[in-house]
């Protein structure tokens, strides 16, 4: 399983318009097998080497910034493709009202620090990406998208990929202390992640 995407996995734009139709339905069927609903508006996007390749090229799709921008988007995505021995997910806050979802991730401030993996007696903590500001400091207002790690040790990574291990994925915030319970067929998918 590829875990970096490199300058020579990035295809010509011409190539990508003609195919972008059916490269984004088969990432959008492969995306299904990879989320995770937790309450009434958050959305846990589990990322891999297939998610990123396509939200590259996505972008060099929409910014046509060459050449120049090929590297910025490498950086930007790279870090998001688990490396086996972690799970990582895009976490999505999506309110579609501004006003309610402006007050909703004023009260969030700090759930970058409140998420977690739970299973076989096993609790993972979400470790937010490093590089972005989650939670701003100057209002305490939460991002809508959070980029989080999942990291396992060896021990973990194999009881989560037992058949039929029930996973929970939750958040342990004061104002937003929601759990779902994620999908064999997504803790099989994901499985594959924790090579």
């Amino acid at each position: 399983m590829k875990r970096q995407i490199t300058r020579a996995d990035i295809i010509p734009l011409d190539e990508y318009t003609r195919t972008r139709r059916e490269r984004r339905k088969a990432v959008t069927e492969l995306k299904k097998k990879r989320r995770v609903e937790v309450g009434p508006f958050a959305t846990f996007y589990f990322e891999s080497y297939e998610t990123m390749w396509q939200q590259i090229h996505e972008m060099l799709y929409i910014e046509k910034g060459g050449e120049e921008q090929i590297e910025d988007e490498l950086r930007a995505y790279n870090p998001l493709i688990p490396k086996g021995d972690e799970l990582v997910a895009t976490v999505m806050f999506e309110i579609d009202d501004e006003k309610r979802r402006n007050a909703t991730l004023e009260r969030l401030g700090g759930i970058e620090d409140k998420m977690f993996l739970g299973f076989a007696g096993e609790t993972v903590r979400g470790v937010p990406e490093q590089d972005r500001e989650n939670t701003r400091e100057d209002d305490n207002k939460a991002s809508s998208v959070q980029f989080m790690h999942f990291p396992m040790s060896a021990a973990q990574k194999a009881k989560f990929r037992t058949p039929d291990t029930q996973v929970i994925v939750g958040f342990d915030h004061e104002h937003y202390g929601h759990m779902a319970v994620m999908p064999e067929n997504v803790r099989e998918e994901l499985s594959r992640d924790l090579g």
